[in-house]
């Protein structure tokens, strides 16, 4: 399967294709690929997210999945590249991996069947859908703060055509651990179905991107923590923590907070402790 990355060669951005252990740039010029300045695969004009869709995930939290799906938004001031490092603001400290896949866009698409919608796709990427739940209870919403703050929608490390995405597994590590093991066969809805769910209303440009959701156990991660996410055929994206250089500002705005809403989703929905648990310090 063809793969496409994106990466500063000789200060420009240039597309390049992965032959073997090099990037190979359209004029000849070639990169190991562990020493290339990856940036995000594709340059989206949007980023739109289903909120729930692997089963495992909405059985972890106990819930009914709804009858179609949910969506939110993630400002393209969010992309972040493979090997990017993920800031966790100071004075947040629930800042939550989300191991996804990543649909782009390769033909403008509007109002188009379910059956169409494989025509209109170029293929497909890792994603991390981080989330920054210390603003869940403000932003529960619309979601913006908790999945839009920069640096949080790392892609990559590359784009891959003529990926089938029946049957692949999905596991995301921290520090090599195994915290996320799943598959798209436990997708409620899959790829095709999403595409031409947003483009009944939203008209999806090349390079426009879908994540299509994570699996059970999202859980927190800490400044210091290597983070990849693996996709079968895809390839594994890998980032790392730190945290930010500057304190949320306390002069304007909701600050972080430490609520039941904000533990239970951060900690894994264990919604029976709700209201009884005791206040983290």
């Amino acid at each position: 399967m063809p793969e496409y990355r994106r990466i500063l060669l000789d200060g420009a951005a240039v597309q390049v294709t992965v032959e073997g252990d090099e990037l190979v740039a359209g004029d000849g010029r070639r990169v190991k690929t562990e020493e290339a300045q990856h940036l995000p695969p594709v340059v989206p004009s949007k980023v739109i997210a289903v909120h729930l869709n692997h089963r495992s995930r909405v059985e972890e939290f106990g819930i009914r999945l709804t009858p179609t799906p949910t969506y939110f938004h993630k400002p393209t001031s969010s992309l972040n590249s493979h090997k990017g490092a993920i800031v966790r603001p100071e004075g947040c400290k629930w800042l939550n991996y989300e191991g996804e896949v990543a649909i782009v866009i390769g033909r403008t698409a509007r109002n188009i069947s379910q059956a169409e919608a494989g025509e209109y796709i170029a293929g497909y990427t890792v994603a991390n859908d981080y989330g920054l739940h210390d603003f869940r209870d403000t932003d529960a919403g619309s979601m913006l703060r908790v999945k839009g703050s920069d640096t949080l929608c790392p892609l990559g490390p590359g784009l891959v055509t003529d990926w089938d995405f029946h049957g692949k597994y999905l596991r995301t590590y921290v520090n090599g651990e195994v915290v996320q093991d799943g598959s798209t066969d436990e997708m409620e809805w899959d790829m095709h179905y999403l595409v031409a769910d947003i483009a009944r209303t939203i008209t999806l440009h090349p390079g426009d991107v879908l994540l299509s959701g994570t699996p059970a156990n999202s859980r927190p991660v800490q400044p210091g923590d290597v983070v990849e996410v693996e996709v079968e055929g895809l390839g594994r994206l890998m980032n790392h923590i730190v945290t930010g250089p500057t304190p949320i500002r306390t002069d304007v705005g909701a600050q972080p907070t430490e609520s039941e809403e904000v533990l239970s989703t951060a900690l894994g929905g264990d919604w029976e402790f709700r209201g009884i648990r005791s206040p983290r310090r």
